[in-house]
C-alpha cells in the first residue's frame, strides 16, 4: 500500500505499509494494554482471573482463538498480537469437565451447517448456541461448537436447527467426545463420532 500522503516528522508520523513489519521497523502502536480473562461462574457471574493465568499479556493482542487444540476436551487459546511476539498459545489446566464437541455435515443446507442453531438440553439446563466459527484478524475458530457440560455424563437432548429449515433432534448422547451430526441423515446413523488424526468418511 503506498503512502497516503506527506508525514509531518514534527509530530512523529511515519507510515508502515504491512501493520506486522511494524516490530522490525522500530515502531510500536501498543499502549500496553493487559489482555483480560473472564471465568463464568455458572452462568449467573464472571470473576476476572487473568492476572492468574499469565495471559494478561501487554503485546497488543489482536484476536483471539478459543479451540481444542489438543484433542483433550478442553478449550485452549490462541492470541494474535502485534507485538511482543506475533503468537501466544495458552494451554488450559483449569479441572477438567464433561464436554461434548459438535460438527455439523450440511447436505441441503451449505456444507458445514454455518447459521445452524444448536439447543442442548442437559437436566434441567439449556445450551443454546449457534454455529458461527469467530474470525478476528487474520484468525478464525475452528468450525465447532463446544459445550461445557459440568460434571454431566451425557446430553439428555441435542436440536439441531438447519438453516435449510430441517430439525434433528437427538436424545441421550453420551458426553466426553466430539460427534459429527450428518444433515442427510436420521436417527442414530446421523451421529458419527470424530477420532482424532482419522480421516472422516463423506457418504453421500
Amino acid at each position: 500500500m503506498s503512502l497516503p500522503g506527506k508525514l509531518d516528522d514534527s509530530l512523529g508520523e511515519f507510515w508502515v505499509e504491512n501493520p506486522w513489519h511494524l516490530v522490525a521497523r522500530g515502531h510500536n502502536l501498543s499502549c500496553f494494554e493487559r489482555n483480560r480473562i473472564f471465568l463464568n461462574v455458572e452462568g449467573r457471574d464472571f470473576v476476572e482471573i487473568s492476572h492468574l493465568t499469565g495471559a494478561d499479556s501487554d503485546g497488543d493482542g489482536r484476536a483471539v482463538v478459543a479451540a481444542d487444540f489438543r484433542n483433550s476436551g478442553m478449550q485452549d487459546l490462541l492470541v494474535r498480537q502485534a507485538g511482543g511476539g506475533p503468537l501466544l498459545y495458552f494451554e488450559n489446566r483449569l479441572p477438567r469437565r464433561s464436554y461434548l464437541t459438535v460438527s455439523l455435515m450440511g447436505r441441503q443446507s451449505n456444507r458445514q451447517g454455518i447459521g445452524a442453531r444448536i439447543v442442548a438440553t442437559v437436566g434441567e439446563r439449556q445450551i443454546v448456541r449457534e454455529m458461527y466459527p469467530a474470525n478476528g484478524y487474520l484468525s478464525q475458530a475452528p468450525n465447532q461448537v463446544h459445550l461445557g457440560l459440568g460434571d454431566a455424563e451425557q446430553v439428555d437432548r441435542l436440536t439441531i436447527r438447519w438453516p435449510s429449515g430441517k430439525v434433528q433432534v437427538f436424545d441421550n448422547l453420551k458426553a466426553g467426545r466430539h460427534v459429527r451430526i450428518d444433515e442427510g441423515k436420521d436417527g442414530p446413523a446421523a451421529v458419527q463420532t470424530v477420532v482424532p488424526g482419522k480421516p472422516q468418511k463423506d457418504t453421500n
